[in-house]
């Protein structure tokens, strides 16, 4: 049986996440984040934070982001451990599209289920952002920016690497919010109600 499965593309210090984790406790269906990771290391039985090191990046052809001993076991050798976490996710993003309904933030989850999910883009003005980030994370302002830049070029580089779509191609999302326009309880609502709707 198919679920109704929300996913959220964000750009950082948008809100993105903590607004799916808000959504999902409102509408108490399951939320997967830093989840997928978990599930993706006991699939294939790889310490998570190995995992985490390479999630939602793409693979450098410098170095390896994982511990030497472990990328060249004969399963990994010559397949970077980025594309291990892209595809073992995938297959879990796909497996809960049957077992539940939920929201998935980020891993190229809109571009893995296509039209099976209602696919969501969360953004705000960049000054917008740093200002989030200073507050929520207590940084300064220079690094505040920086972080921002940082993460979004990251996260970028990440979906058009496994999709050869554009991340901020509007067309690829079926609603974009700017989260600086409206607080969280006006969006939560209006989620409800698309989600209701689905």
């Amino acid at each position: 049986m198919a679920h109704r499965i929300i996913t959220i593309n964000r750009m950082y210090g948008s809100g993105g996440r903590l607004l799916g984790k808000a959504l999902a406790e409102k509408l108490g269906i399951g939320f997967y984040d830093k989840e997928l990771i978990q599930l993706a290391s006991e699939k294939n039985q790889i310490p998570y934070k190995e995992l985490e090191k390479v999630d939602e990046k793409k693979a450098s052809q410098w170095r390896l982001p994982v511990k030497e001993q472990m990328q060249m076991q004969p399963q990994y050798h010559f397949h970077p451990m980025n594309d291990v976490l892209f595809e073992t996710q995938s297959q879990v993003i796909q497996e809960l599209y049957q077992k539940e309904d939920c929201i998935i933030v980020g891993r190229c989850a809109n571009y893995i289920l296509g039209d099976k999910c209602f696919s969501l883009f969360v953004y705000a003005p960049f000054e917008y952002r740093v200002q989030s980030i200073m507050e929520r994370l207590g940084r300064e302002e220079k690094s505040a920016r920086t972080l921002v830049k940082k993460m979004d070029k990251t996260r970028k580089s990440y979906y058009e690497f496994f999709t050869d779509e554009k991340w901020q191609d509007l067309s690829n999302y079926q609603m974009c919010i700017d989260t600086s326009r409206f607080d969280q309880e006006f969006l939560l609502k209006i989620l409800a109600d698309v989600y209701n709707a689905l």
